[in-house]
């Protein structure tokens, strides 16, 4: 069986409208093949007592290119590959550990239409780990307006994140 990826267009977007969850159990592998991705050697990311003894946590945790990528992901999951990040930004207030888990979700906070006619809807997302906020994330995603509008198309003038 072969799953539907979605192709979200602006007349199934509404102000409120919760995106669906990610949840995700936090190994050590998690933790270190993100460290690994974003090519961060710091020790605090893979070596458990290094986090440990020198850096006082307890164990290593998810650093802060994990923590984009898991948001990326949420919103493209929920978007489809029409989706096009405008911005991101975010805040991690506490770490995220092996052991955790991780649960992703946002809502849509806003909607509106460019004067070049693209889509934007504003999210506002967070990671949560045992119903306490480790990462909050504001973000700005193009959508198509309709089934024959494509963000990715668009470039120059045409493009204002």
């Amino acid at each position: 069986m072969t799953a539907t990826v979605p192709n979200l267009t602006r007349a199934q977007v509404s102000q409120g409208q919760r995106l669906p969850e990610i949840r995700q159990q936090v190994t050590a592998t998690t933790v270190i093949l993100g460290a690994l991705a974003s090519r961060d050697w710091r020790p605090m990311h893979h070596d458990r007592d290094f986090a440990i003894e020198r850096n006082g946590m307890r164990d290593i945790f998810i650093n802060t290119p994990n923590n984009q990528a898991w948001f990326e992901r949420l919103i493209t999951d929920w978007t489809g590959p029409k989706g096009r990040l405008g911005r991101l930004r975010f805040k991690m207030k506490q770490s995220v550990y092996p052991g955790d888990e991780m649960v992703l979700g946002g809502t849509v906070t806003g909607i509106d239409t460019d004067a070049v006619g693209c889509c934007w809807v504003e999210l506002e997302l967070a990671v949560t780990v045992a119903d306490q906020v480790a990462t909050e994330c504001q973000a700005r995603v193009a959508i198509p307006a309709d089934d024959s509008d494509n963000p990715w198309a668009r470039r120059g003038e045409q493009w204002q994140p």
